[in-house]
Protein backbone atom coordinates (compact mmCIF):
# COMPACT_ATOMS: atom_id res chain seq x y z
CA UNK A 1 0.00 0.00 0.00
CA UNK A 2 1.49 3.61 -0.75
CA UNK A 3 2.59 6.16 2.06
CA UNK A 4 -0.75 7.54 3.34
CA UNK A 5 -1.02 10.85 2.48
CA UNK A 6 -2.09 12.05 5.20
CA UNK A 7 -2.91 11.53 8.85
CA UNK A 8 -6.55 12.79 10.48
CA UNK A 9 -6.96 12.16 14.33
CA UNK A 10 -11.10 10.55 15.11
CA UNK A 11 -10.97 14.22 17.50
CA UNK A 12 -9.18 17.39 18.43
CA UNK A 13 -10.70 19.66 21.22
CA UNK A 14 -10.83 23.10 20.26
CA UNK A 15 -8.75 24.93 22.30
CA UNK A 16 -7.39 28.32 22.06
CA UNK A 17 -6.20 31.61 23.88
CA UNK A 18 -8.85 32.03 25.97
CA UNK A 19 -9.12 28.82 27.34
CA UNK A 20 -5.47 29.18 28.46
CA UNK A 21 -6.17 32.36 29.80
CA UNK A 22 -9.40 31.23 31.84
CA UNK A 23 -7.47 28.70 33.40
CA UNK A 24 -4.57 31.09 34.40
CA UNK A 25 -6.91 33.80 35.88
CA UNK A 26 -8.29 30.14 38.35
CA UNK A 27 -5.28 29.60 39.40
CA UNK A 28 -4.28 32.63 40.30
CA UNK A 29 -7.14 34.34 41.97
CA UNK A 30 -6.01 31.20 44.83
CA UNK A 31 -9.65 29.64 44.68
CA UNK A 32 -8.99 26.43 42.87
CA UNK A 33 -12.30 24.06 43.79
CA UNK A 34 -15.60 24.88 42.92
CA UNK A 35 -16.47 28.38 43.70
CA UNK A 36 -17.45 31.55 42.09
CA UNK A 37 -16.64 30.27 38.46
CA UNK A 38 -18.13 27.13 38.59
CA UNK A 39 -21.29 28.83 40.09
CA UNK A 40 -21.35 31.41 36.85
CA UNK A 41 -21.24 28.70 34.48
CA UNK A 42 -24.00 26.97 36.17
CA UNK A 43 -26.19 30.35 35.72
CA UNK A 44 -24.82 30.73 31.97
CA UNK A 45 -25.73 27.17 31.26
CA UNK A 46 -29.38 27.26 32.54
CA UNK A 47 -29.90 30.32 30.61
CA UNK A 48 -28.25 28.54 27.13
CA UNK A 49 -30.94 25.43 28.19
CA UNK A 50 -34.41 27.26 29.64
CA UNK A 51 -33.05 25.18 32.78
CA UNK A 52 -34.42 26.52 35.76
CA UNK A 53 -31.53 24.50 37.94
CA UNK A 54 -28.37 23.91 36.22
CA UNK A 55 -25.54 22.18 38.33
CA UNK A 56 -21.72 21.31 37.94
CA UNK A 57 -20.66 18.22 38.48
CA UNK A 58 -17.38 16.09 37.49
CA UNK A 59 -18.60 14.04 34.83
CA UNK A 60 -21.79 12.81 33.29
CA UNK A 61 -21.63 9.63 35.20
CA UNK A 62 -21.47 11.31 38.83
CA UNK A 63 -24.30 13.49 37.07
CA UNK A 64 -26.20 10.47 36.36
CA UNK A 65 -26.12 8.67 39.37
CA UNK A 66 -27.21 11.61 41.63
CA UNK A 67 -30.04 12.30 39.01
CA UNK A 68 -31.34 8.64 39.12
CA UNK A 69 -30.88 8.50 43.04
CA UNK A 70 -32.82 11.31 43.26
CA UNK A 71 -35.90 10.01 41.22
CA UNK A 72 -35.28 6.99 43.86
CA UNK A 73 -33.47 4.46 42.09
CA UNK A 74 -31.97 2.41 44.64
CA UNK A 75 -32.29 -1.72 45.79
CA UNK A 76 -35.72 -2.91 44.61
CA UNK A 77 -36.13 -0.65 41.69
CA UNK A 78 -35.27 -0.57 38.35
CA UNK A 79 -34.95 2.18 35.34
CA UNK A 80 -35.54 1.23 31.20
CA UNK A 81 -32.53 2.61 29.43
CA UNK A 82 -30.70 1.03 26.01
CA UNK A 83 -28.08 -1.30 25.07
CA UNK A 84 -26.63 1.14 22.58
CA UNK A 85 -24.81 3.35 24.80
CA UNK A 86 -21.60 3.65 26.98
CA UNK A 87 -21.82 1.20 29.54
CA UNK A 88 -21.41 4.02 32.50
CA UNK A 89 -25.61 4.91 31.73
CA UNK A 90 -26.41 1.40 33.20
CA UNK A 91 -23.36 1.05 35.65
CA UNK A 92 -25.07 4.37 37.04
CA UNK A 93 -28.44 2.67 38.59
CA UNK A 94 -26.19 -0.40 39.21
CA UNK A 95 -23.84 1.66 41.54
CA UNK A 96 -27.43 2.40 43.68
CA UNK A 97 -27.86 -1.47 43.75
CA UNK A 98 -30.93 -1.10 41.25
CA UNK A 99 -31.73 -3.51 38.40
CA UNK A 100 -31.22 -1.87 34.37
CA UNK A 101 -34.06 -3.11 31.73
CA UNK A 102 -33.16 -2.49 28.39
CA UNK A 103 -35.57 -1.81 25.50
CA UNK A 104 -33.91 -2.06 21.97
CA UNK A 105 -33.33 0.58 19.64
CA UNK A 106 -35.35 1.70 16.90
CA UNK A 107 -35.18 -0.17 13.16
CA UNK A 108 -33.85 2.63 11.21
CA UNK A 109 -32.21 4.40 14.04
CA UNK A 110 -29.80 4.29 17.22
CA UNK A 111 -32.21 5.72 19.35
CA UNK A 112 -34.35 3.77 22.06
CA UNK A 113 -37.60 2.21 21.11
CA UNK A 114 -40.58 3.98 22.69
CA UNK A 115 -42.48 0.91 21.78
CA UNK A 116 -40.19 -1.56 23.25
CA UNK A 117 -40.18 0.87 26.46
CA UNK A 118 -43.67 0.74 26.90
CA UNK A 119 -43.86 -2.85 26.88
CA UNK A 120 -41.50 -3.60 29.17
CA UNK A 121 -43.73 -1.06 31.77
CA UNK A 122 -46.88 -2.78 30.69
CA UNK A 123 -45.07 -6.10 32.11
CA UNK A 124 -44.57 -7.50 35.22
CA UNK A 125 -41.36 -6.01 35.69
CA UNK A 126 -42.42 -2.54 34.80
CA UNK A 127 -43.65 -2.41 38.50
CA UNK A 128 -40.52 -1.89 39.81
CA UNK A 129 -39.43 0.78 37.08
CA UNK A 130 -39.11 4.51 38.30
CA UNK A 131 -37.40 6.06 35.99
CA UNK A 132 -36.51 5.98 31.55
CA UNK A 133 -33.14 6.83 30.77
CA UNK A 134 -33.38 7.59 27.03
CA UNK A 135 -29.98 8.28 25.35
CA UNK A 136 -29.31 10.74 22.58
CA UNK A 137 -26.53 8.90 20.46
CA UNK A 138 -24.57 11.24 18.31
CA UNK A 139 -26.77 13.90 19.60
CA UNK A 140 -29.64 13.31 17.31
CA UNK A 141 -32.35 13.36 19.99
CA UNK A 142 -35.23 10.42 20.84
CA UNK A 143 -38.76 10.76 19.92
CA UNK A 144 -38.92 12.61 23.19
CA UNK A 145 -42.73 13.25 22.29
CA UNK A 146 -43.63 9.64 22.73
CA UNK A 147 -41.42 8.76 25.72
CA UNK A 148 -42.79 11.62 27.92
CA UNK A 149 -45.98 10.38 27.02
CA UNK A 150 -45.13 6.89 27.80
CA UNK A 151 -43.81 7.87 31.25
CA UNK A 152 -46.56 10.08 32.26
CA UNK A 153 -49.12 7.08 30.99
CA UNK A 154 -47.27 4.74 33.86
CA UNK A 155 -45.93 7.47 36.53
CA UNK A 156 -41.67 7.35 35.75
CA UNK A 157 -39.35 9.76 35.58
CA UNK A 158 -37.23 10.59 32.42
CA UNK A 159 -33.78 10.97 32.73
CA UNK A 160 -32.10 12.40 29.28
CA UNK A 161 -28.68 11.48 29.27
CA UNK A 162 -27.46 14.23 26.76
CA UNK A 163 -24.10 13.46 26.97
CA UNK A 164 -23.63 13.73 22.65
CA UNK A 165 -26.23 16.33 22.64
CA UNK A 166 -25.42 19.86 23.52
CA UNK A 167 -26.25 22.39 21.86
CA UNK A 168 -30.22 20.37 20.66
CA UNK A 169 -32.83 22.74 20.96
CA UNK A 170 -36.22 21.24 19.50
CA UNK A 171 -39.52 22.23 19.36
CA UNK A 172 -40.22 20.34 22.95
CA UNK A 173 -37.14 22.71 24.36
CA UNK A 174 -33.48 22.02 24.87
CA UNK A 175 -32.50 18.55 25.16
CA UNK A 176 -31.86 18.21 28.30
CA UNK A 177 -35.17 20.01 29.65
CA UNK A 178 -37.98 17.80 27.85
CA UNK A 179 -37.58 15.09 30.81
CA UNK A 180 -37.17 15.58 34.50
CA UNK A 181 -33.72 15.98 34.51
CA UNK A 182 -31.38 15.94 31.72
CA UNK A 183 -27.41 14.94 32.68
CA UNK A 184 -24.93 16.29 29.89
CA UNK A 185 -21.15 15.28 29.90
CA UNK A 186 -17.64 18.06 28.89
CA UNK A 187 -15.87 15.11 28.62
CA UNK A 188 -12.34 15.83 26.38
CA UNK A 189 -14.02 14.10 23.37
CA UNK A 190 -17.74 16.00 23.19
CA UNK A 191 -19.21 18.95 21.87
CA UNK A 192 -17.81 21.11 24.22
CA UNK A 193 -14.84 20.57 26.94
CA UNK A 194 -13.62 21.12 30.13
CA UNK A 195 -11.41 18.11 30.19
CA UNK A 196 -13.20 16.04 32.85
CA UNK A 197 -16.87 17.02 33.74
CA UNK A 198 -20.67 17.71 33.31
CA UNK A 199 -23.75 19.13 33.99
CA UNK A 200 -27.23 18.20 35.34
CA UNK A 201 -30.53 20.09 34.11
CA UNK A 202 -34.39 20.18 35.88
CA UNK A 203 -36.77 22.17 36.04
CA UNK A 204 -37.92 20.12 39.39
CA UNK A 205 -37.05 22.13 42.74
CA UNK A 206 -37.56 19.10 45.05
CA UNK A 207 -35.08 17.59 42.91
CA UNK A 208 -33.16 20.42 42.24
CA UNK A 209 -32.22 21.01 46.14
CA UNK A 210 -31.70 16.95 46.25
CA UNK A 211 -28.91 16.83 43.98
CA UNK A 212 -27.18 20.00 45.13
CA UNK A 213 -26.72 18.53 48.33
CA UNK A 214 -26.18 14.66 47.34
CA UNK A 215 -23.27 16.67 45.07
CA UNK A 216 -20.64 17.36 47.84
CA UNK A 217 -21.19 14.81 50.91
CA UNK A 218 -24.71 14.98 51.58
CA UNK A 219 -23.45 18.73 52.92
CA UNK A 220 -26.02 21.45 53.64
CA UNK A 221 -23.56 24.23 52.75
CA UNK A 222 -20.45 24.11 49.67
CA UNK A 223 -17.09 25.55 50.22
CA UNK A 224 -17.86 28.80 48.33
CA UNK A 225 -21.20 29.33 50.45
CA UNK A 226 -19.01 28.81 53.78
CA UNK A 227 -15.97 30.84 53.33
CA UNK A 228 -17.46 34.04 51.46
CA UNK A 229 -20.74 33.81 53.78
CA UNK A 230 -20.98 35.51 57.20
CA UNK A 231 -22.60 32.76 58.44
CA UNK A 232 -19.26 30.68 60.11
CA UNK A 233 -17.50 28.96 57.92
CA UNK A 234 -17.21 25.61 60.03
CA UNK A 235 -20.73 25.51 60.57
CA UNK A 236 -22.51 22.94 58.37
CA UNK A 237 -24.97 19.82 58.59
CA UNK A 238 -24.90 16.34 56.78
CA UNK A 239 -27.97 15.43 55.33
CA UNK A 240 -27.35 12.16 53.74
CA UNK A 241 -24.21 10.30 52.92
CA UNK A 242 -23.56 12.23 49.37
CA UNK A 243 -21.37 12.14 46.73
CA UNK A 244 -17.92 13.95 46.15
CA UNK A 245 -19.01 15.04 42.10
CA UNK A 246 -18.62 19.08 42.37
CA UNK A 247 -17.03 20.30 39.19
CA UNK A 248 -13.75 22.76 40.31
CA UNK A 249 -13.61 26.21 39.36
CA UNK A 250 -10.39 25.68 37.14
CA UNK A 251 -12.41 23.57 34.94
CA UNK A 252 -15.86 25.66 35.12
CA UNK A 253 -13.56 28.64 33.73
CA UNK A 254 -12.56 26.50 30.85
CA UNK A 255 -16.42 25.58 30.73
CA UNK A 256 -17.55 29.23 30.59
CA UNK A 257 -15.31 30.09 27.44
CA UNK A 258 -16.53 26.94 25.61
CA UNK A 259 -19.90 27.46 26.09
CA UNK A 260 -19.58 30.89 24.82
CA UNK A 261 -18.10 28.95 21.66
CA UNK A 262 -20.69 26.26 21.39
CA UNK A 263 -22.83 27.60 18.72
CA UNK A 264 -19.55 28.36 16.52
CA UNK A 265 -18.27 24.41 17.49
CA UNK A 266 -21.90 23.20 16.42
CA UNK A 267 -21.74 25.79 12.62
CA UNK A 268 -18.69 24.00 11.82
CA UNK A 269 -19.52 20.26 12.16
CA UNK A 270 -22.77 21.01 10.37
CA UNK A 271 -20.48 22.08 7.30
CA UNK A 272 -18.40 18.93 7.69
CA UNK A 273 -21.63 16.55 8.26
CA UNK A 274 -23.16 18.27 5.03
CA UNK A 275 -20.21 17.44 3.04
CA UNK A 276 -20.52 13.68 4.09
CA UNK A 277 -23.77 13.90 3.38
CA UNK A 278 -23.60 14.98 0.28
CA UNK A 279 -20.72 12.89 -0.95
CA UNK A 280 -21.64 9.39 0.38
CA UNK A 281 -25.39 9.78 -0.78
CA UNK A 282 -23.98 9.10 -4.31
CA UNK A 283 -22.06 5.64 -2.71
CA UNK A 284 -24.54 2.55 -2.48
CA UNK A 285 -22.35 0.92 0.07
CA UNK A 286 -23.53 3.49 2.62
CA UNK A 287 -26.45 4.48 4.45
CA UNK A 288 -26.65 8.51 5.73
CA UNK A 289 -27.13 8.59 9.49
CA UNK A 290 -30.82 9.83 10.75
CA UNK A 291 -31.16 13.24 11.92
CA UNK A 292 -33.70 15.05 13.62
CA UNK A 293 -34.74 18.20 15.14
CA UNK A 294 -31.96 19.70 17.26
CA UNK A 295 -29.16 17.23 16.25
CA UNK A 296 -26.02 18.40 17.28
CA UNK A 297 -23.84 16.18 15.29
CA UNK A 298 -21.68 14.86 17.66
CA UNK A 299 -20.36 11.81 16.03
CA UNK A 300 -20.51 10.76 12.45
CA UNK A 301 -22.01 7.40 12.40
CA UNK A 302 -21.07 5.79 8.66
CA UNK A 303 -23.58 2.63 8.34
CA UNK A 304 -21.81 0.70 5.64
CA UNK A 305 -24.50 -1.66 3.79
CA UNK A 306 -22.61 -4.77 4.05
CA UNK A 307 -24.93 -6.98 1.49
CA UNK A 308 -22.72 -5.45 -1.42
CA UNK A 309 -19.47 -5.12 0.35
CA UNK A 310 -17.63 -8.41 0.32
CA UNK A 311 -15.87 -7.56 3.78
CA UNK A 312 -17.08 -6.96 6.91
CA UNK A 313 -17.19 -3.66 9.41
CA UNK A 314 -13.90 -4.71 11.35
CA UNK A 315 -11.74 -5.18 8.26
CA UNK A 316 -13.56 -1.44 6.88
CA UNK A 317 -12.05 -0.20 9.94
CA UNK A 318 -9.12 -1.65 9.67
CA UNK A 319 -8.23 -0.18 6.07
CA UNK A 320 -9.36 3.22 6.96
CA UNK A 321 -7.05 3.10 9.88
CA UNK A 322 -4.08 1.86 7.54
CA UNK A 323 -5.24 5.04 5.44
CA UNK A 324 -4.47 7.15 8.43
CA UNK A 325 -7.84 7.65 9.73
CA UNK A 326 -8.72 7.86 13.32
CA UNK A 327 -12.00 6.18 13.55
CA UNK A 328 -14.15 4.54 16.42
CA UNK A 329 -16.90 2.35 17.08
CA UNK A 330 -20.20 3.88 18.74
CA UNK A 331 -20.28 1.88 20.53
CA UNK A 332 -20.12 -1.54 21.71
CA UNK A 333 -23.68 -2.91 22.79
CA UNK A 334 -24.02 -3.55 26.82
CA UNK A 335 -25.11 -7.21 26.04
CA UNK A 336 -21.43 -8.22 24.52
CA UNK A 337 -19.82 -7.31 28.26
CA UNK A 338 -18.85 -10.12 30.62
CA UNK A 339 -20.12 -8.37 33.23
CA UNK A 340 -23.98 -7.69 32.11
CA UNK A 341 -24.20 -11.06 30.90
CA UNK A 342 -23.32 -12.53 33.40
CA UNK A 343 -25.33 -10.62 35.73
CA UNK A 344 -28.86 -10.92 33.26
CA UNK A 345 -28.36 -14.51 31.42
CA UNK A 346 -30.94 -13.54 29.09
CA UNK A 347 -29.26 -10.07 28.02
CA UNK A 348 -28.32 -11.97 24.50
CA UNK A 349 -27.81 -9.81 20.96
CA UNK A 350 -30.52 -12.06 19.60
CA UNK A 351 -32.61 -10.21 21.71
CA UNK A 352 -32.00 -7.01 20.78
CA UNK A 353 -31.34 -7.42 16.68
CA UNK A 354 -31.65 -3.73 15.99
CA UNK A 355 -28.98 -2.90 18.38
CA UNK A 356 -26.59 -5.81 16.95
CA UNK A 357 -26.85 -4.86 13.55
CA UNK A 358 -26.24 -1.42 13.59
CA UNK A 359 -23.42 -2.38 15.69
CA UNK A 360 -21.72 -4.48 13.26
CA UNK A 361 -22.19 -1.99 10.83
CA UNK A 362 -21.09 1.46 12.09
CA UNK A 363 -18.18 2.99 11.85
CA UNK A 364 -17.56 6.60 13.28
CA UNK A 365 -15.43 8.97 10.93
CA UNK A 366 -13.47 12.10 12.28
CA UNK A 367 -16.01 15.07 12.77
CA UNK A 368 -14.34 17.47 15.11
CA UNK A 369 -14.82 22.10 14.44
CA UNK A 370 -11.40 22.68 13.06
CA UNK A 371 -10.69 20.10 10.85
CA UNK A 372 -10.10 21.33 7.52
CA UNK A 373 -11.32 20.83 3.85
CA UNK A 374 -8.48 18.63 2.77
CA UNK A 375 -9.07 16.88 6.14
CA UNK A 376 -12.37 15.94 5.22
CA UNK A 377 -11.37 15.70 1.51
CA UNK A 378 -9.33 13.00 2.70
CA UNK A 379 -11.85 11.24 4.81
CA UNK A 380 -14.06 10.57 1.68
CA UNK A 381 -11.43 10.01 -0.48
CA UNK A 382 -10.31 6.53 2.22
CA UNK A 383 -13.73 5.85 2.55
CA UNK A 384 -14.50 5.48 -1.40
CA UNK A 385 -11.39 3.55 -1.91
CA UNK A 386 -12.16 1.53 0.66
CA UNK A 387 -15.64 0.54 -0.63
CA UNK A 388 -15.02 0.42 -3.94
CA UNK A 389 -12.05 -2.18 -2.97
CA UNK A 390 -14.90 -4.51 -1.31
CA UNK A 391 -17.62 -3.64 -3.39
CA UNK A 392 -19.40 -7.08 -5.03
Amino acid sequence: MSENKMTVPFFKASIGKEEEDAAVRVLRSGWLTTGNEAHEFEKEFAAKTGAKHALAVNSNTSGMIMAMEACGVKAGKAVITTPYTFVSTAASARHLDADVYFADIEKDNYSIDPESIDKILDSEKGKNVVAIVPVHIAGNVCNMKRIMKIAKKHGVYVIEDCAHSFPSPTDLGFAGTIGDVGVFSFYATKTMTTGEGGMVTTNNDVLAKRMSQMRLHGMNRDAWDRYTSTKASWEYDIIAPGFKSNLPDILAAIGRVQLAKADEFDEKRKVHVEKYNREFSKLDFIKIPPTSKGDSRHLYLMRLNLEILDCDRNVFAKELQERGLGISMHFIPIFHFSYWKELYPDFKAENFPNAEEKYLETISLPLWPDMTEEMTDYVIECVKAVGEKHHV
